[in-house]
């Protein structure tokens, strides 16, 4: 029990590094919450602050769930996905939680696609690779990032079914994919009215005006 709350607690904290936030409040004194579509998060960051401030903010949430995890195969000693493969998921599962609900900020935060990707990493490169292939091409297919998101974390949890990793893993990855439609109900009513904002717009935009 000691074992699973170390790993809670070490997965939320990392989680708190809430990039976005911290960045924009520290170099361009504003509220990333306030701008674009109100979250703390890559996405958000490169619709709001352009795709420079974007980029950096998501490798900083990805790198963040890769150290968390990395700390817990240090701590416990695992160097392969049979051995305690739980405490993995459970910690990149806190990380989320940490980076979507954070408590200094009210509990509101960012979306988790940066760092699932991390976690996915953390957990075998192999499945960061794929991850970022799937988010990438549904991205770049549909032009919206939510639906990417969404597409990730599905692999997430397939690809736990697939190499039997357990029904504790398997439970946090569904869990995992639930909180992830939750927080991009929004963005889903938006593209189905057409109101959401599509990256490659973005992107063309925030470029010329550089």
């Amino acid at each position: 029990m000691k074992s699973y709350l170390l790993v809670i607690i070490i997965g939320y904290l990392f989680g708190c590094l809430q990039w976005s936030y911290i960045l924009s409040k520290t170099f361009l004194n504003v509220d990333i919450r306030t701008l674009g579509a109100g979250n703390a998060g890559a996405s958000n960051t490169v619709i709001s602050l352009g795709w420079k401030w974007g980029v950096l903010v998501a490798i900083l949430d990805i790198l963040k769930a890769i150290i968390s995890i990395l700390v817990i195969r240090y701590l416990f000693k695992i160097s392969h996905l049979s051995e305690s493969v739980f405490l993995l998921y459970l910690n990149g599962l806190f990380v989320i939680l940490g980076h979507d609900f954070p408590f200094f900020m009210g509990f509101r935060g960012g979306k988790g696609a940066a760092s699932l990707l991390g976690m996915l990493i953390g957990v075998d490169y192999r499945f960061g690779l794929l991850g970022f292939i799937i988010i990438l091409l549904i991205t770049i297919f549909t032009d919206y990032i939510a639906l990417g998101t969404i597409a990730m974390n599905l692999f997430l949890l397939l690809a736990t079914i697939h190499f039997n990793l357990g029904l504790g893993p398997i439970i946090i990855s569904a869990l995992l994919v639930i909180i992830a439609i939750y927080l991009h109900i929004p963005n889903i009513k938006r593209i189905r009215n057409k109101e959401e904002k599509g990256l490659r717009g973005t992107l063309k935009k925030k470029i010329k005006n550089i």
